[in-house]
């Protein structure tokens, strides 16, 4: 395999649309998620559409183990990754104290131990080669903490100064850490976390204009790339840390409130 973009959350949402944007530009691809019949299904359209080659990890990202399991395996292999792109993640709605412990810890663990793990995995071969791009995918939730959605909106900010904080380190290197902190955008996310019905997504952008944006700020080495929201958003997130912080708690959360 050759030019290997390892892609997590690959099966649906921001990790498929990247995919088949890694394949057009004739990379090979390794794709991580729990569903083998989506994965086997895009396997078998990217590699027929693109002529490259496609290799599928069905594999749990909750699990503390399995980031170690897929390093060893593609080492194993002699498989060189070139491109990591932790993409997989997910949310939930409701007062923390109200959520079970077991969903938000898996949140935890996927959001933040699985990302962080592989990214641990994998640097020091991209360091000893002198070549490698990491995307890690935040969310603008990063930037403010996010009532309704305490967990989630802590594993993002998390994910952006993790990503930001080894960039600096290593921005001695040909290496580059980017963070993609997508606004409200056309994915499962909403469904799953229960947000369909709120202020936040009435107005979402596609997955395929934010993966398209992402993948070339990873190309490019940025540091953040902010994408799928609007300019009157970015001028909010700009002001938000010179907000009192009761009033932008509560605004976030007036902005998470299902609507009836």
């Amino acid at each position: 395999m050759k030019n290997v973009a390892l892609i997590t959350g690959a099966s649906t949402g921001l990790g498929k649309e990247m995919a088949y944007i890694h394949a057009s530009k004739g990379g090979d691809l390794i794709l991580v998620a729990r569903s083998q019949a989506k994965l086997e299904q895009l396997k078998k359209d990217l590699e027929a559409t693109y002529k490259i080659q496609a290799k599928v990890l069905i594999k749990d990202l909750t699990l503390l183990e399995s980031p170690k399991e897929i390093y060893q395996e593609l080492t194993e292999e002699g498989i060189q990754v070139d491109y990591l792109i932790n993409n997989a993640g997910f949310g939930g709605h409701g007062k923390f104290h109200e959520r079970t412990w077991e969903t938000d810890l898996a949140m935890i663990n996927l959001n933040i131990i699985a990302l962080t793990a592989l990214t641990r995995f994998f640097l020091p071969d991209m360091i000893k080669r002198n070549q490698g791009r990491i995307l890690n995918v935040s969310s603008t939730a990063s930037l403010i903490p996010g009532p309704l959605q305490a967990v989630y909106f802590a594993t993002k900010a998390y994910v952006t100064s993790f990503s930001n904080a080894i960039a600096e380190e290593i921005s001695n290197t040909k290496i580059t850490v980017t963070a993609l902190l997508p606004g409200a955008t056309e994915t499962e996310f909403a469904r799953n976390s229960g947000m369909v019905n709120t202020e936040l997504f009435k107005k979402s952008i596609s997955a395929k204009v934010v993966a398209e944006e992402g993948y070339q700020a990873m190309l490019d080495g940025k540091l953040d790339v902010i994408s799928g929201i609007s300019g009157l958003q970015k001028f909010m997130f700009k002001i938000a840390p010179f907000l009192p912080k009761r009033t932008l708690l509560k605004q976030v959360r007036k902005l998470q409130e299902i609507r009836n």
